[in-house]
């Protein structure tokens, strides 16, 4: 039997009411009625990334956060920026459409190289990374040494890949405006004596046509999991993932000399990579891993799990970068565009970009019995390897456009310059432990030893560096739980992250010199809890200092310390009929110490204060059907080093709806929905990347709509 869906951007959400109506649910609900009662008991969240097991995340004396395969698809998550929209203390960090997702976490941007795991193994996020095959993402905040050892001070994320499960049968038809369509297929399986054999296949496609011009493309994955229950102690796991994109990159628009231009006068449907000679950012990944689970004598487990990431891409950009003379390249405004909204375009191509991860990571975990207490310990030893290979790059001047999108300029003559390949090798030792003391008190600590040896050299053999460093990454935290329901706890830990001297000449004899290692250091308390049946809170306040590396073109040096110190509320009620998941972030971020003049200045891009929450209301005469309302608020941004111009705060309203119909043995999801319900027109973010200043609009009004059928 063949079916054809059909969604109209001004009908889907009226026609999916109308489905309600009309729908059988009502008589399936009137049977459902005479069937005995039955109870289910939920599993407690956990998260991986914590580096404790399978502890609970309410029992965690840190703050983490797990996003399952069905609250993502609830909220229309499509990539990872899009998480931004749940978490208060996640936000936008250059995130442009086309292009691979940057995100910040308690004001300090990630590492695309390091903060980032997939089944806990380090893995590279300078690509564009497929979420259809995730069963969650987790988000760990604050200092990460304990977990990751090198790595930005703002958190990690963490995703983790859907294993076999008995009789699965899932597959999805989506739609969203302008016109972008996906087809999903998820099955999933046991057989062999007692299910001793799992398979999970993972497929979709999807023809990308947002509302952004000049930005068609489209995105494919397969990916398949498997595991052999080779004896009640042993479980072998391997899985594999091939996944491509192609769609053009959305640059962003800037202040146009010293004024900020208003954000109702952009349209931000325009894509200002809009040239003839324009061409997509093809991005190409395959990963694999093997993992061996073996539970060993007296309690005790050993993993070994490996994994080998390969990511190829073509990066290609016509790029709006300053305002340049096209016979002297003497710039005006050399970090912004004219004042009249022309600037300069240049052609960037980056084709045949590699980029290789590989990572093994050998662990026991276990109990044991030391001064009288128990412990519950996990050992192990990570390495991991990672290369990139480039060749040279155009970055060349084109001509000139304008914000509007309409000045046409022929290509570049094709300028070529050196790209830079890197090898990067990690060997690590770590050691995490929880001392129970009894009466709901327990000590936890967390010590990881690094020694990371790094090498670059230009394309053509010129400015090798080559330096190594080691360094030892401890955290420690007390919890209390007073009753079963309520948790307190404190923390302090450190994480590190390394700089080198720019390799020109510029710098004269310190070019191309390691500094020493940029230590954070965060202090944390916290709460979890439940105050009552229907209500769960989980607050923390933090302090993260890190010292500040100061680049003045001639000398790079450490100058000071940035630091963020803040309060996350989180929250979710929950009755019969409602449920309201809220969290808010107030964020005092600013440079201290420093001979920069900008001590006390907020670092750009990095809003105050952030409140999101959605409300979802069953529908009592409907029970299946669930209509929600979400809300994000974001404070002002600052957009130079120097506090001079700020873009205003903004709110956003996002409306959806979920109904689901049982037909015999099938289950149909319907879920429609609208981004930017009042199609606000706002600067959603500011980055100052590259040393140029961006404006990224917000997104208009879009209309979305799906059904997942499972059978």
């Amino acid at each position: 039997m063949a079916a054809r869906f059909v969604f109209r951007p001004t009908t889907t959400p009226v026609a999916l009411a109308v489905l309600a109506a009309l729908s059988p649910t009502a008589q399936a609900e009137e049977a459902a009625a005479s069937l005995p009662a039955v109870t289910i008991t939920a599993t407690p969240a956990k998260a991986d990334v914590a580096g404790f097991g399978d502890v609970p995340l309410v029992k965690l004396p840190l703050q983490a956060r797990s996003l399952d395969q069905a609250e993502l698809r609830d909220r229309g998550v499509q990539r990872l920026a899009d998480i931004t929209s749940i978490d208060a203390s996640v936000s936008d960090a250059y995130d442009a459409g086309g292009y691979w997702d940057m995100l910040a976490i308690r004001g300090f941007t990630l590492d695309n190289r390091r903060n980032f795991r997939r089944d806990g193994l380090p893995i590279n996020a300078e690509t564009l990374l497929p979420l259809d095959n995730k069963e969650r993402v987790e988000i760990l905040k604050g200092t990460t040494g304990m977990q990751a050892g090198l790595s930005a001070p703002g958190g990690l994320v963490n995703l983790v890949v859907k294993r076999p499960e008995a009789n699965v049968r899932s597959a999805t038809l989506g739609w969203r405006s302008h016109n972008s369509r996906l087809a999903a297929l998820d099955l999933g399986d046991r057989f062999g004596a007692d299910g001793a054999f799992g398979l999970r296949l993972n497929v979709a496609y999807e023809k990308l046509d947002p509302p952004l011009r000049s930005a068609k493309g489209e995105r494919a994955l397969f990916a398949l999991a498997g595991d052999w229950r080779l004896t009640p102690d042993t479980l072998l796991e391997a899985e594999i993932e091939t996944s491509r994109s192609s769609q053009p990159t959305q640059p962003g628009f800037s202040l146009l000399g010293d004024t900020l231009p208003a954000a109702s006068s952009i349209d931000p449907r325009t894509n200002l990579n809009n040239q003839p000679w324009s061409q997509p950012t093809v991005m190409r990944g395959q990963t694999g891993s093997l993992r061996l689970q073996q539970r060993l004598a007296g309690g005790w487990k050993f993993t070994a799990h490996a994994a080998s990431q390969q990511l190829k891409s073509d990066d290609r950009l016509a790029y709006p970068f300053g305002s340049f003379d096209p016979a002297t390249y003497d710039c005006t405004y050399c970090d912004r565009y004219a004042p009249d909204g022309t600037y300069t375009m240049w052609q960037f191509v980056s084709d045949g970009e590699r980029r290789r991860t590989d990572a093994i990571d050998l662990s026991v975990q276990g109990q044991a019995q030391a001064f009288g207490l128990p412990h519950d310990v996990t050992v192990g030893v990570l390495h991991s390897r990672y290369k990139a290979r480039f060749r040279q790059q155009v970055y060349d001047l084109a001509g000139t456009g304008n914000i509007e999108g309409t000045l046409v300029t022929p290509p570049s003559a094709g300028f070529t310059d050196e790209n830079t390949n890197r090898t990067e090798r990690t060997d690590e030792l770590y050691l995490r432990s929880r001392t129970d003391f009894g009466r709901g008190t327990a000590l936890w600590l967390g010590l990881r030893h690094s020694r990371l040896d790094i090498e670059s050299v230009r394309t053509d053999g010129s400015r090798p560096i080559g330096y190594d460093q080691s360094f030892t990454t401890p955290w420690l935290s007390l919890s209390h739980e007073w009753t079963r329901d309520h948790t307190v706890y404190a923390s302090w830990g450190q994480g590190v992250e390394t700089a080198v001297t720019p390799n020109r000449s510029g710098y004269g004899a310190e070019a191309g010199q390691p500094l020493p290692a940029l230590r954070s250091r965060q202090f944390e308390v916290g709460y979890k809890g439940r105050p009552s049946e229907h209500l769960q809170l989980r607050t923390a306040y933090f302090d993260i200092r890190q010292p500040y590396v100061n680049d003045t073109g001639s000398t790079f040096s450490i100058d000071g310390r940035q630091q963020r110190r803040g309060i996350e509320l989180e929250g979710s009620w929950e009755n019969p009929t409602w449920r309201v998941d809220a969290s808010s972030m107030l964020l005092d971020a600013s440079l201290r110490d420093s001979g920069t003049g900008l001590d006390g200045k907020r670092p750009v891009n990095v809003p105050e204060r952030t409140f999101k929450a959605q409300v979802a209301y069953r529908v009592p005469a409907l029970p299946r059907l669930q209509l929600t309302a979400g809300l994000v608020h974001e404070g002002d941004r600052e957009v130079l080093p120097d506090n001079s111009i700020t873009i205003p705060a903004w709110t956003r309203l996002d409306l959806g709806l979920r109904l689901q119909q049982r037909l015999d043995r099938t289950t149909l999801t319907w879920r429609a929905g609208v981004y930017n319900a009042t199609d606000k027109r706002a600067w959603r973010e500011s980055p100052y990347q590259y040393g140029h200043v961006y404006l990224y609009p917000l997104a208009p009004r879009t209309w979305s709509g799906s059904v997942q059928i499972d059978f």
